[in-house]
């Protein structure tokens, strides 16, 4: 598979027989309530078989060097990290690698646990990045303001997570967060949004049939469906552009992604823009979207993005295949 920056790969949506020509018309024809469930129970097991991992909890304790209120940012690396995480994860998982080592060079790093559901019970193993990505940049504005009060830096630098890449991005454009972020390094983002086996065309199909009401989640994952290809929230944060001038950006990306479908979602275009298609630089890398967060590769390029006038070379470290 090939994709680089400002390219768009189309995969054809093979869908069962039993999904396709005049069966569907007879679906289509069929009243609401028969029709949501077959659609759901048909589409929304794939949606939630690709996301399963995603929305498992995750245990893991508090990480060495992160949160720490007390730190401030020195010469070498002047703006605090914020580390946004993905759907149906939290701020320790997540950053189990990269948080630790950023706080041995030096950074200081800061992580939030964002988008639990109301009535979640209180555990150890929070899940977040369920609910709307709307009111999870809510969370990570409050969060950006304490970080920027307790350090005294005047801008943080973001390092986001799949799902933690739209959450920042809707913050940056719509609660006025643009003026604090410099530089914004994004895991696998998804700018055109995921379309894994047409799942997205389906539930825009269903849209313009009326049906929106009843797609509202998958599952627990309110911000699932706003991720979809075609969705309401992509068309919003996607009017105008993605990119804004005054943010640094670098996207990374495998081609091995099993979430992010076509993983070419993730690239953009501009002149504050760098993409980085790991497998480009280093063939061997097979990491798909879950190991991502701890893939050596994709950090090396993530601590070039951070402090680029010290970039160094990021060696292939061969990844196998999960």
């Amino acid at each position: 598979m090939e994709g680089h920056p400002g390219s768009t790969l189309t995969r054809p949506c093979h869908l069962p027989e039993s999904e396709t020509g005049s069966d569907r018309l007879i679906e289509l024809e069929s009243k609401q309530g028969e029709f949501v469930v077959r659609m759901r129970s048909a589409g929304l097991v794939v949606v939630a078989t690709l996301l399963a991992s995603l929305l498992a909890p995750a245990a893991a304790g508090a990480l060495r060097g992160v949160n720490d209120w007390s730190c401030r940012p020195g010469p070498a690396h002047p703006k605090p990290v914020v580390l946004v995480h993905g759907t149906g994860d939290n701020k320790d998982y997540t950053w189990r690698t990269l948080g630790p080592q950023l706080s041995a060079r030096g950074y200081c790093a800061f992580s939030l646990t964002y988008g639990v559901l109301p009535n979640a019970p209180v555990v150890g193993a929070v899940v977040g990045g369920l609910t709307p990505i709307e009111s999870s940049a809510l969370e990570l504005k409050s969060f950006v303001d304490k970080v920027l009060l307790a350090t005294g830096a005047d801008k943080v630098d973001i390092v986001g997570y799949s799902q933690g890449t739209m959450v920042p991005t809707y913050y940056a454009k719509f609660l006025n967060g643009r003026s604090n972020i410099d530089t914004y390094v994004s895991l696998a983002p998804l700018w055109d949004g995921t379309n894994p086996l047409g799942i997205g065309s389906i539930f825009m199909l269903l849209r313009l049939l009326g049906f929106g009401a009843a797609l509202g989640s998958i599952g627990d994952c309110i911000a699932c469906p706003e991720m979809l290809t075609g969705s309401d929230f992509l068309a919003k944060i996607r009017e105008g552009g993605i990119f804004l001038p005054e943010i640094t950006y670098t996207n990374i990306v495998t081609t091995h992604d099993n979430v992010v479908w076509p993983y070419t979602s993730g690239l953009g275009e501009g002149p504050n823009v760098t993409n980085v298609v790991l497998q480009d630089t280093c063939p061997t890398d097979e990491v798909d979207h879950v190991g991502l967060v701890v893939d050596p590769n994709a950090l090396g390029h993530v601590f070039n993005a951070l402090d680029p006038a010290h970039a160094k070379p990021v060696p292939c470290v061969p990844i196998g295949a999960r």
